[in-house]
């Protein structure tokens, strides 16, 4: 599994995607830093706004669209010149292969929200925020869209393998992502949207009660229930697939 792991890490170095990483949290930053504070009454700690105002670009757009652009780049290879015989005639089986590419994409997912992470500290730093930093109320917000990824990452990995073309995957991401901005502000669909769970679950305006900024049964539920859907139907795909 580990030589798997670097092999494929070796691959998406040399598919230039890593500057990719860097343009959710920096749009962030610029969003961030351009939002005008004062004009917000009620005294609100200003590291909750910057959040707010950063995560209505970042976490309703960014975040559930790099994953598509990820996992068609992390398939790139296997789709040229014969690569998925070239690779499967190696002594791994299709499992580890899976497994090893769905691995790397939340590392990846990951790295970007640590970077985001970044982008709101330096956001306070540049408006010069003397609140106290919530570090555990963010740190809850990073977990928690993260985690919301996991189905995202795993339907997308499939959609990857099943086209050939870079586009079609990511198409597919974008149709379903964009239904979002209406989805989020419906009591009756936001809820159960997978697309919508990252924005939900980073929401800091939610219930500070829970695990998470949604209720835990609906963690468990729609972005667990989504998530086994997904990666089992990826993975018993390739399993099946005609090399």
């Amino acid at each position: 599994m580990g030589a798997v792991l670097r092999s494929e890490w070796y691959k998406l170095r040399k598919s230039k995607i890593l500057p990719i990483i860097f343009a959710g949290p920096l749009i962030a930053i610029i969003i961030g830093a351009l939002f005008n504070y004062d004009s917000m009454e009620g005294g609100f700690n200003k590291w909750y706004l910057a959040v707010l105002s950063m995560n209505l670009t970042y976490a309703l757009l960014f975040l559930p669209l790099i994953t598509g652009v990820l996992a068609s780049s992390i398939c790139r290879y296997e789709h040229q010149a014969g690569g998925w015989k070239q690779l499967l005639a190696l002594p791994v089986t299709r499992g580890n292969v899976f497994i090893s590419k769905y691995v790397l994409l939340l590392l990846l997912v990951f790295l970007i929200q640590l970077l985001y992470l970044g982008a709101i500290y330096i956001v306070g730093i540049i408006n010069g925020f003397t609140d106290p930093f919530p570090l555990e109320i963010i740190w809850k917000s990073i977990i928690g869209g993260w985690l919301a990824t996991f189905p995202l990452v795993a339907l997308q990995l499939w959609m990857s393998i099943v086209f050939k073309s870079f586009a079609a995957p990511f198409a597919v991401n974008v149709i379903f992502t964009l239904p979002t901005i209406l989805a989020v502000n419906s009591e009756r669909f936001g809820p159960f949207y997978p697309w919508a769970q990252p924005f939900s679950m980073m929401y800091i305006g939610g219930s500070a009660d829970d695990v998470f900024f949604v209720p835990w049964e609906q963690v468990l539920t729609v972005v667990g229930g989504s998530f086994i859907i997904f990666f089992l139907g990826g993975y018993i795909y390739f399993q099946r697939k005609m090399i």
